[in-house]
């Protein structure tokens, strides 16, 4: 299982690496190239959660053997591509098999291991994930500095030599018997889809249609016996509020590993083996660092570990605004703030996710929490190709820039998204203080 996870994490990342080479050998804008990785995310968020209710009817062995085979597929059309639509179907047919692997990773520890050492298996997983993060951008460097980016494709070829240890070893039991809500999920992913094409293509009709499927998915979850989102889990106002800042800490955090090589690439011309190798450091600090942000929430608590989170990427953000087009060396030292600081929040928004919902609603809860964290990564990279887009066209379009030229572009994306984490802490601050005082008012009582 951490050996696909790792293969899985490395395939939504790597090709944020070789972009700018795929945009140039197409002849594409930055919105048009980010559908490259927006196309993988989206799947995969939607994706990863369908397949978890599909293995309450279907046996996991056949899930994954249908995952990896697709995987596969995506991969051998993806390396074959002369024109960019074959790129964009290797990606989707990639991600239609890549997201049984986060389903899994999880169902598989819970049913296969008693509870006394659930979460050492727990743990092997989150290895998985983290080093897929670390290796993505030494691989795609080592790759891009070597053959043509095509061969990325080529990994998640890996998976299939997993695939004969699955069908020994995971036995033949479905789970409960369940009905996936197909309805919901399509509603789910097409207002997705739409509010995508709005912000990539500008489009007002497009974004009136997404709001349409969304009104009709919201009605839908309210009707249906069993819904693919569970509408009573927004009646906790403090999970709900949690959401908004997950959402928001993941899509802001995927300037990271999105925007970053394409600045490198754009102001440093970079070729994309040295983008890699500069992403590397923070990867592997980040890597590294993610047991120690772990162990300084169970110590010290959440808000510490997300106080201490939002500090460092505060801090990364506004020394990208400013020194944005500078030494490589100097980017590579500074991404470590932000992706460490990535690594942290997420751990610490987890854990107060997951103490603010019943026992009964933790599962359900935390996969939302998980969806929307893919689906930010989604939105906001249209969002920051759109106003790259834009903003290479016009200087007017620059907010606030401390450089000026190309560079002041991407300079006002990172002071914009440094102030958004100081909205962060106040929303963060206030939700943790009424839960204090309600927990005092409970103990009281």
């Amino acid at each position: 299982m951490a050996v696909t996870l790792v293969i899985s994490v490395m395939s939504a990342t790597m090709f944020n690496i070789v972009l700018p080479e795929i945009r140039s050998d197409f002849q594409l804008s930055f919105a048009q190239v980010s559908w490259v990785s927006v196309s993988y995310m989206l799947i995969y968020a939607i994706g990863s959660v369908t397949y978890g209710k599909l293995a309450d009817t279907y046996r996991l062995k056949s899930l994954l053997t249908f995952g990896l085979a697709a995987f596969a597929v995506g991969s051998m059309i993806g390396l074959a591509a002369q024109a960019f639509w074959m790129v964009l179907l290797g990606r989707i047919l990639q991600a239609v098999g890549a997201s049984v692997i986060p389903a899994t990773g999880m169902i598989i520890p819970i049913r296969y291991f008693p509870p006394e050492s659930r979460g050492r298996a727990l743990g092997i997983s989150a290895t998985g994930l983290a080093l897929g993060g670390a290796l993505a951008p030494i691989v795609a460097a080592f790759v891009a500095s070597f053959v043509h980016w095509r061969w990325l494709f080529c990994i998640p070829l890996l998976t299939l030599i997993t695939l004969p240890f699955y069908r020994k070893y995971l036995d033949d039991e479905p789970g409960r018997k369940g009905k996936l809500d197909w309805i919901g999920a399509g509603l789910l992913a097409g207002t997705v889809a739409l509010v995508l094409l709005a912000v990539t293509n500008g489009g007002w009709m497009l974004a009136l249609a997404g709001a349409i499927l969304l009104a009709l998915f919201l009605l839908h979850i309210h009707r249906s016996t069993e819904p693919f989102v569970q509408p009573r889990l927004f009646a906790n106002k403090s999970y709900s509020l949690m959401l908004v800042l997950a959402f928001l800490a993941s899509g802001i955090g995927y300037a990271l590993p999105f925007l970053s090589p394409q600045m490198l690439s754009q102001l440093n011309q970079l070729a994309p083996g040295v983008v890699g190798f500069v992403m590397v450091p923070a990867a592997i600090s980040a890597a590294i660092l993610g047991r120690t942000g772990g162990k300084l929430a169970d110590s010290k608590g959440n808000p510490f570990l997300f106080y201490t989170a939002t500090a460092l990427l505060f801090i990364c953000f506004v020394l990208l605004s400013f020194f944005a087009g500078f030494s490589p060396v100097l980017i590579a030292v500074i991404l470590i703030f932000g992706n460490v600081g990535q690594t942290f929040i997420l751990i610490a928004l987890s854990n107060t996710t997951s103490k603010l919902l019943p026992k009964d609603q933790v599962g359900v809860g935390m996969g939302m929490m998980s969806l929307l964290n893919f689906i930010a990564g989604a939105v906001f990279a249209s969002v920051y190709s759109k106003i790259v887009d834009l903003g290479s066209g016009s200087a007017g379009n620059v907010i606030v820039a401390p450089l000026s030229g190309e560079a002041s572009v991407y300079s006002s994306i990172y002071f914009v998204l440094a102030c958004l984490y100081i909205a962060m802490v106040s929303i963060y601050f206030t939700l943790m203080r009424k839960t204090s005082q309600a927990g005092k008012l409970h103990a009281d009582a």
